[in-house]
């Protein structure tokens, strides 16, 4: 492994007008299949082996021809205080309203909640909706469509009424992150400006990390059409790819300027930084990989193309890392260095007495006070992580600022709080002698279950086998309440089906919302299993060892549970909600626990990789256990902490978004990072692998013979390449500003 890419490294360098110009070719051969493909097509979120998926089914079978899958739009009205919207003046406004609509682009129907049903209107007569049903997916709506329908509100508005509108016809698009993100990228800049003092060396990384998000996105664009990847796919894709692309660059430019110190041509420490660094970035890409690919054995096709897509982006920095790389380099081989160092003739990295070595030596003093520190403080982080409370937040988590958040508000106060949430009743009569009795007393028990407040009359299908009716509960949807009241529908209705002979399924955002939150919730711990396990064998094979594997994988559950405490403690239990923005806590969105595994496994092996293939390298190579740790930090520690410290730049700018959701998200990845390179990596590593000595390096001859050898350290470069004479300290004395070498290839021997 160390001598091909050793081989690449130089290759890429050496012909470097070929390699960029052969990445240029790739851009330019994807961002004309993505400007010529067929639009995507919208995503389905089909939820595959769950009840409610079930039930959708069967209405879409038995149901033919309905707009189930339409945009709709319910416009909410509220009567100023003390007036009732039953009064004439507000009543012919929300006419005018309603026929303004109907007659709109592309409207299925919209009925004036005084002539149709009397559920439309409050029960105290302060408020009414109307539902706009549309032909069309919100996707499709015009914007002919959009401004006749909001043309109307306003005019209603006009009129003194509080009028706000939900649904998915009008529905705000959730911000990314915006100004907020552009500064996280400007920090991870400045923490690389920082770190190598050198602009270049600052610049190089976030370059080719956006060409390879340029890539990755523009082939996923391509590719839409053909594999049914919908807009969403990409976000994952494009933070993972920008986040792992800066730092895999960032540890070969930073190896590199090591190589440089201890007196190699530019050429030759290319080489041999892809060799080292470049190893390490194929087996932390490699856990990355296989984190995103396990996002599959969830079983949720939205989730699966996702973790796909983000693993293709990772795989696209590996590659541009281990070739673009030293292909720029080769043109400014100089510029990646500090401008000290330019401007004083001499090249000094990784001194000894560095942060580095000596945060290390502080931890080798006391490694048992640092271990029992670092464990007790993140199993107390952990400890809201026992009352986690799985959902979907809806429009209730939007903030206040939105007019679907305010609709929200307003129906719960006039119709009750889980009149947002109704439960769809899917009954299957065809068994049954007498289908519609059957619906009739299915209907009478549901209605009669304790947490019911009303049920609708049922609408039977054209054979009359088939019906659909809704419960609305008394509880909010994201309720623990409303969940046992769903489960004890369900668990009732062996009973029911046994005396109606007919069949019933409950389905509905809320119930949906309840399924997957189950779903995922299940997958959670063999997803844990598979990719913990698979990434044990992996780091076995890295560093032939077997504890550091394991306390690999210990370290990496200690700082996701204690990242997914601080979520819980944050956004569901309130603490310090109001310092980042989250106006409403409630139940944490059911895919973040996967999302944070998949995610902060992936960079926690990263850090793992890169920090203790150093040391074990420096092992290899004759140094003593704690010397080869110190070596590690000497090296690495600067290089690490600048990777996380733009890891934690780039998801913070997340926190800045409008949603809740995507908040919930920037943080829990920004917190896991800090907990995992700073507390885990940076202290709890250290400390056990002093404890354990030459044990932490130790495999069964068994199993060394059993698994391959991939030469991560570099071990046969050693063999291969002559170090050249340096002065005492590391320190080259010759001039950085020599033009690089030609192709100079060392005379090698056979290993």
């Amino acid at each position: 492994m160390a001598t091909f890419l050793y081989r690449l490294g130089r290759m890429a360098f050496r012909r470097r007008w070929y390699v960029t110009l052969l990445w240029v070719a790739v851009l330019v051969a994807v961002g004309f299949g993505a400007a010529k493909a067929p639009a995507a097509s919208e995503a389905t979120n089909s939820m595959p082996g769950i009840e409610s998926q079930k039930a959708f089914d069967l209405m879409e079978e038995r149901f033919p021809g309905t707009e189930a899958d339409g945009a709709t739009a319910r416009i909410v009205f509220v009567a100023p205080d003390g007036q009732k919207i039953t009064a004439a003046d507000h009543r012919k406004a929300i006419g005018t309203l309603v026929e303004r609509a109907v007659g709109g682009p592309q409207v299925a129907s919209a009925v004036n909640p005084f002539q149709g049903k009397a559920e439309a209107v409050s029960k105290d007569a302060t408020t009414a909706y109307v539902t706009v049903t549309y032909k069309v997916a919100a996707d499709d709506l015009t914007d002919a469509a959009k401004h006749r329908l909001e043309s109307a509100i306003e005019q209603a508005r006009d009129t003194g009424l509080t009028v706000e509108v939900g649904g998915t016809a009008l529905e705000s698009q959730p911000s990314a992150g915006g100004s907020a993100e552009a500064i996280g990228v400007a920090i991870a800049a400045l923490v690389l400006l920082i770190t190598f003092g050198s602009l270049a060396a600052a610049g190089l990384p976030l370059l080719t990390a956006i060409l390879g998000v340029g890539v990755s996105m523009a082939s996923i664009m391509a590719l839409a059409s053909a594999f049914g990847l919908s807009s969403t796919t990409g976000t994952l894709a494009t933070m993972l790819g920008l986040a792992c692309g800066i730092d895999y660059a960032v540890f070969i430019v930073s190896r590199y300027r090591e190589e440089r110190a201890k007196g190699h041509a530019p050429q030759e420490a290319a080489g041999l930084a892809a060799g080292t660094a470049g190893s390490a970035v194929v087996f932390a890409g490699l856990t990355v990989v296989i984190a995103l690919a396990g996002l599959s054995v969830v079983g949720i096709p939205m989730l699966t193309k996702m973790g796909l897509a983000a693993a293709g982006a990772v795989v696209v920095g590996v590659l541009i890392a281990l070739t673009l790389v030293p292909a720029v380099l080769g043109f400014w081989p100089n510029a990646v260095l500090s401008r000290r160092s330019r401007r004083s003739g001499r090249i000094k990295e990784g001194g000894e007495n560095n942060g580095g070595s000596r945060w290390a030596r502080f931890v080798l003093r006391r490694p048992v006070p640092v271990l029992i520190a670092s464990v007790v403080g993140l199993g107390a982080l952990a400890i809201p992580v026992m009352d986690l409370q799985l959902g979907m937040p809806g429009a209730e988590a939007k903030p206040t600022s939105t007019t679907e958040r305010r609709a929200y508000d307003d129906l719960a106060q006039g119709f009750g709080p889980g009149f947002n949430g109704p439960l769809t009743v899917v009954v299957d009569a065809r068994n049954a002698e007498n289908p519609k009795t059957a619906v009739r007393t299915i209907e009478e028990r549901i209605g009669a279950t304790d947490g019911i407040v009303s049920v609708s009359p049922a609408r039977f299908n054209s054979a009359g086998d088939t019906a659909v009716f809704s419960a609305i509960p008394s509880t909010a949807p994201t309720s623990e309440r409303t969940q046992d009241l769903v489960k004890s529908i369900r668990a009732d209705r062996p009973a029911t089906e046994a005396s109606t002979g007919a069949e019933f399924e409950v389905t509905g955002t809320t119930a949906l919302n309840i399924d997957v939150a189950q779903k995922t919730q299940d997958a959670l711990i063999p997803y844990l299993i598979l990719v913990v396990g698979l990434a044990i064998l992996l780091l076995m094979v890295v560093f032939r060892s077997v504890l550091v594997p394991v306390k690999a994988a210990v370290g990496f559950l200690l700082s996701v549970l204690a990242a997914l405490g601080s979520v819980v403690a944050v956004f569901q239990w309130g603490w310090g909600a109001g310092l980042l923005g989250v106006e409403t806590t409630g139940p944490i969105m059911s895919m973040m626990p996967i999302f944070l595994v998949g995610i902060v496994f992936g960079l926690a092996m990263d850090y793992e990789v890169f920090l203790v293939a150093r040391m074990r390298e420096a092992y290899v190579h004759g140094d003593s256990p704690d010397q080869a740790i110190r070596t590690g930090f000497r090296y690495s520690a600067r290089v690490v902490v600048a990777a996380a410290l733009i890891m934690m730049a780039v998801f913070s700018g997340f926190i800045g978004a409008g949603e809740s959701m995507i908040k919930m998200i920037g943080f829990g990845l920004a917190i896991a990072v800090l907990f995992d390179a700073f507390v885990v990596r940076m202290a709890l590593v250290p400390a056990v692998l002093a404890l354990l000595g030459k044990a932490a390096w130790w495999m069964p001859r068994w199993l060394d013979r059993i698994l391959p050898r991939v030469d991560v350290e570099g071990e046969a470069l050693s063999h291969r390449v002559a170090t050249p004479q340096t002065p005492k300290g590391g320190a080259h004395t010759g001039s950085p500003t020599a033009a690089p070498e030609e192709d100079t290839r060392p005379e090698f021997t056979s290993v």
